[in-house]
């Protein structure tokens, strides 16, 4: 099965999301994983609240923030849209997702940006069955 790692600097947020949305709505197609550069002691709460109150998902069960070298060898690496320097991991197949980071942003905003990788994460799957990456 493809592996595929979501990546961001601190592994807290939107890579958390696509981590949760992959293993929810794509574990049939791919397994996924995420991880950072850096960590941060827990998952960003805002993330945590909005995931489990759209999706029934308690990403604090099954989920915390992970350093690259913590990941199994990668096929797909797709990073968060990360504005510095981006982590580098080997893998066949790379992409950036370019998403805002929603940290300290309203709910609203918050939410955007989720449904975005909601759909992102819909896409990457249907181009993995197709084999068109």
């Amino acid at each position: 099965m493809v592996k595929v790692a979501f990546i961001c600097v601190h592994n807290s947020c939107r890579s958390q999301i696509a981590e949760a949305l992959g293993k929810h709505l794509a574990d049939d197609v791919f397994e996924s994983y995420s991880a950072g550069t850096e960590t941060k002691p827990q998952i960003n709460q805002d993330a945590v609240r909005l995931i489990k109150q759209l999706y029934g998902i308690d990403m604090e069960k099954t989920q915390h923030s992970k350093l690259l070298s913590e990941l199994p060898p990668i096929d797909l690496v797709v990073t968060m849209g990360c504005n510095v320097e981006c982590p580098y991991l080997p893998c066949k197949h790379k992409e950036d997702w370019g998403l805002d980071d929603p940290t300290g942003k309203s709910d609203e905003e918050f939410i955007a940006v989720i449904r975005e990788i909601e759909n992102k994460t819909k896409q990457l799957k249907v181009r993995i069955q197709a084999n068109s990456l």
